[in-house]
């Protein structure tokens, strides 16, 4: 122990007897001690000490002393006293000898520098003489390991390209580029209107891609400040400015790592962090902010825009270069007024998504209902259409939603109101020959004529085509078989 010169004599002498009182203390009350040189070599275990040897495989003490301490102790801190000079006073150490309450102090010359470490064996029974402390670290550590699982699932992916809803001929188009564009590592550049569900296709690309079991990271551009993008992207080195974490913190580029990262509003990327943007997307590295040093990246890159790209090239407010890295794979995602054959069905899916978030059971909507939704234009798209459904299903009292609340609805939104489109003309246009037929045969060729027209204004959904009708999906296949 280093004496103090400031005491007298008499004072310092007190000191050391004190400092080799506690020595002997710890040596005969605890359940062990041990001391390795500055090297990290175990240089020294007492008689307590000895007995847990044949647990951690030695059987001799000369098999024990002599070896760096963290090739005979698993689990070992002694060479972290070692490294800072710090004492970890209380800590509990599990190896093959069981579990511990062990200390770690260390020992210093006379100029100050650490010459090596004592290790003290405290008690051996931790889970009764600790009790309420071992408690709370499990508690704490199950705790941990509960936000981790709740961390990991919030950046799998939430969606499958079946989550896609359509069958139109737009919709199948853009899930065959998306399958397509699954099987490549190359940037997918996701294009459409708000509201289409491009961060859903996101989602789908992902899970169908070779990283589908790494994280989807996404960032939307247009919600976060310009002057924390930067951040936001490439991450914070240790205490890169004042209120920076001291620890640091990652990027969504680096929390993307082995995964997908979804760029949405790519449109909305401010001029000036362009070039960077593009330097990580060639260089498959980021610099974070305040650090000299770069990271390594292994991020597959998705990004969407509702704006047009192509325009914002020309005007100079979108780097040209970064354009082309991007637009690699372009996936353009139809509007909704152009898909009014998926209607029913995105209807039919976002119902029982509405009645799952309430905690209700699914309402129904009418044919005249359903007739209603196909023919408006949605400029807001499914957003669009999901916020009428929502509000039809606080107002109504009935399982069932009609024509004439759809309309209140649509009216009192601002929405602009299209009547439903005329019936087919195959309903109208019955064959007006042999009328004298058998009654039989004539109503199989009505039938004919009717699902043919249901299905060609549903776009070939059989579940919004046995709606219009009236009946059931099963009747629905009934009937075909026996009409074709």
């Amino acid at each position: 122990m280093k004496s103090d010169a400031s005491l007298p004599l008499d004072g310092q002498r007190i000191l050391e007897l004190a400092a080799r009182s506690m020595f002997d203390l710890f040596a005969n009350a605890s359940e062990g001690m041990l001391l390795v040189d500055r090297d990290a070599r175990v240089v020294w275990v007492n008689e307590q000490y000895k007995r847990f040897l044949p647990a951690l495989g030695y059987e001799r003490v000369e098999d024990f002393v002599g070896h760096p301490v963290s090739e005979v102790v698993q689990n070992t801190q002694m060479h972290r006293v070692l490294e800072t000079g710090k004492p970890i006073l209380i800590d509990l150490l599990s190896n093959k000898a069981g579990t511990f309450g062990v200390s770690r102090i260390p020992l210093r010359d006379e100029q100050g520098n650490v010459i090596g470490a004592l290790g003290i064996v405290l008690f051996d029974h931790p889970e009764t003489n600790l009790q309420p402390l071992i408690h709370k670290f499990a508690n704490l550590q199950r705790d941990l390991e509960d936000a981790r699982r709740e961390l990991a699932s919030q950046r799998r992916s939430k969606h499958t390209l079946a989550s896609f809803v359509g069958g139109s001929p737009g919709a199948v188009a853009v899930k065959r580029q998306a399958r397509k564009a699954a099987q490549s590592s190359s940037p997918v550049l996701l294009l459409g209107e708000t509201g289409t569900g491009k961060e859903l296709l996101a989602h789908g690309i992902h899970a169908a891609s070779a990283r589908s079991r790494g994280p989807f990271v996404s960032v939307n551009i247009a919600a976060v400040p310009d002057t924390l993008l930067e951040a936001e992207f490439f991450g914070v080195a240790p205490g890169a400015y004042t209120g920076a974490d001291r620890k640091g913190r990652d990027g969504k580029f680096k929390l993307a790592d082995g995964g997908t990262l979804f760029l949405d509003e790519i449109g909305d990327m401010p001029l000036a962090l362009q070039p960077k943007l593009l330097r990580a997307l060639q260089e498959g590295e980021i610099e974070p902010l305040g650090s000299n040093k770069v990271v390594p990246f292994d991020a597959r890159v998705i990004a969407a825009t509702s704006r047009d790209l192509a325009a914002l090239v020309r005007e100079g407010r979108f780097r040209e270069d970064l354009y082309y890295r991007l637009n690699v794979l372009p996936i353009k995602v139809p509007p909704l007024r152009e898909r009014a054959g998926d209607i029913a069905a995105i209807a039919e899916v976002l119902v029982e998504d509405i009645a799952i978030r309430n905690g209700t059971a699914p309402f129904e909507l009418d044919a005249a209902a359903i007739a209603l939704l196909s023919s408006q234009r949605w400029r807001g798209n499914i957003r669009e259409l999901r916020n009428v459904l929502e509000q039809a299903a606080m107002r109504s009292d009935a399982q069932q939603i009609d024509e004439q609340l759809l309309e209140e609805v649509l009216r009192e939104a601002g929405i602009e109101r299209l009547p439903p489109a005329p019936p087919p003309r195959a309903l109208a246009a019955l064959p007006s020959r042999d009328v004298l037929r058998p009654l039989a045969e004539q109503v199989a060729e009505v039938e004919r004529h009717a699902i043919q027209a249901a299905l060609a204004a549903t776009g070939g959904n059989k579940l919004a085509a046995a709606r219009l009708l009236g009946i059931s999906r099963a009747k629905l296949y009934e009937r075909l078989e026996l009409v074709a």
